[in-house]
C-alpha cells in the first residue's frame, strides 16, 4: 500500500523528489506545500492544509527551516525526512533527534548517497584491504554566479562546508568509521561573500587512520562525487574518482570501485576492475525505503537522524577548528 507523503519546499532539490514521489508506487504524493507559487505545480502554502490521512513528510526547505518545519511535522504524528544537513545547528539537531525518539516517530536524514548500490559495494570492498590507514578525497565544482543569487545562499550556515561537505562527511563516516578529530582551514577570498567558499581537512578516525579533505564551490575541476556518478542532472561536469581509501594490503578508488592489491613495493600491484553494477535515482531509491522503514521495516543503511546529528557535531567541530587554528575533537 502506497505511503501517503507530503514533500515541503518546492525549489530545486524539492522539484526532485517531486518528480521521484509521482513516478514511484511507493508512495502517495498528498500535498506539496510551499508559500511561492510555482508555474504548473499544484501547490498548499502551510502544512495546515496538506490532507489529514498523510502518514510522512520530506522536508526540502532552505537549511535554516529545517528545524521548524520538521518539529511541526513530527508534532503531526508525521514520520520525518529531512535534506541533508539535518538542521542548521547541533542543538537543533540534537532536540530533534530528542521529540523524534520520544514520539516514537521515524526520522531520517537525506544523505540520499548511501541509497547506490556503488556504496553498498565498496563496504564489502573495504573490508579485504587489510587496517585502514588513510582516505584522500576532493569536491570541487565551480557553482555558477545565478546560485548565489538566493540571500540565503550568501549567509552564515550556507557555505561549502554545510552545503556540500556535511555529504562527504557522511560517507566517510559510512565507508572508514566514525571521526574523532579535524583541523582546518577555511577561505572566502574567491568569492569575497560572508561565507566560505573554499575549505582544506584533516581527519582522524576512531580505527586509527587519517584523511585529507578539499572542498570548493569556486574552483573549476572534473574532481567531486556528481562528476563521478553523474548523479545530479543539473551537473554537466564528468570526472575521475574523487576518493582514494588506502589500507594495509590495498587501496580502493571510490565510486568507480577499481581496487588495487599488493603486498609491498617489492612487487606489482594487482589491479582489479571495477564491477558493472546497476545504476539508479539515489533520490528516488531513498524515498522507497524511507516508505518501508515507514511502514515498519528496517533498513541499516539509510542514514537516521543520529547519522544527521554525528555529521554536524563534526562539522561544528570543523567551524571551530577553522576559527581556533587547532585540533578540535569531536563533541567538544
Amino acid at each position: 500500500m502506497a505511503l501517503p507523503l507530503c514533500i515541503v519546499g518546492a525549489g530545486s532539490i524539492g522539484m526532485r523528489h517531486i518528480g521521484c514521489a509521482q513516478a514511484s508506487g511507493a508512495v502517495e504524493l498528498t500535498a506539496i506545500v510551499d508559500p511561492v507559487s510555482r508555474c504548473g505545480l499544484d501547490l498548499v502554502a502551510t502544512l495546515d492544509a496538506v490532507p489529514q490521512h498523510t502518514r510522512a513528510a520530506i522536508i526540502a526547505t532552505p537549511t535554516g527551516d529545517h528545524f521548524d518545519t520538521a518539529m511541526a511535522c513530527l508534532d503531526r504524528g508525521w514520520a520525518v525526512l529531512v535534506e541533508k544537513p539535518l538542521t542548521a545547528t547541533t542543538d537543533q539537531a540534537r532536540a530533534l533527534c530528542a521529540r523524534a525518539a520520544a514520539l516514537g516517530l521515524p526520522l531520517l536524514t537525506g544523505h540520499h548517497r548511501r541509497c547506490h548500490p556503488f556504496v553498498a559495494q565498496a563496504r564489502k570492498q573495504i573490508t579485504g584491504l587489510g587496517a585502514l590507514v588513510a582516505v584522500q578525497g576532493i569536491w570541487s565544482l565551480r557553482k555558477h554566479d545565478t546560485y548565489f543569487e538566493a540571500p540565503w545562499r550568501r549567509a552564515p550556515g550556507a557555505g561549502v562546508i554545510l552545503t556540500n561537505l556535511s555529504h562527504e562527511v557522511d560517507l566517510l563516516r559510512l565507508l572508514v568509521g566514525e571521526i574523532t578529530s579535524v583541523t582546518a582551514q577555511t577561505s572566502n577570498v574567491a568569492r569575497g561573500l560572508g561565507v566560505e567558499d573554499t575549505a582544506a581537512i584533516t581527519f582522524g578516525f576512531a580505527n586509527g587512520a587519517l584523511g585529507t579533505f578539499i572542498v570548493s564551490d569556486v574552483g573549476t575541476s572534473p574532481w567531486a562525487f556528481e562528476a563521478a556518478t553523474q548523479e545530479n542532472p543539473a551537473i554537466a561536469v564528468q570526472g575521475p574518482d574523487p576518493l582514494r581509501i588506502i589500507g594495509t594490503h590495498g587501496a580502493l578508488g571510490f565510486p568507480s570501485l577499481q581496487v588495487w592489491h599488493g603486498t609491498d613495493w617489492t612487487a606489482p600491484l594487482q589491479c582489479t576492475p571495477a564491477p558493472d553494477l546497476q545504476h539508479v535515482d539515489a533520490i528516488a531509491a531513498q524515498m522507497d525505503r524511507f516508505a518501508a522503514v515507514v511502514r515498519g521495516g528496517i533498513d541499516p543503511e539509510l542514514a537516521t537522524g543520529h547519522d544527521g546529528l554525528r555529521t554536524m557535531q563534526v562539522i561544528d567541530a570543523i567551524a571551530a577548528a577553522a576559527a581556533s587554528g587547532q585540533t578540535h575533537r569531536i563533541g567538544e
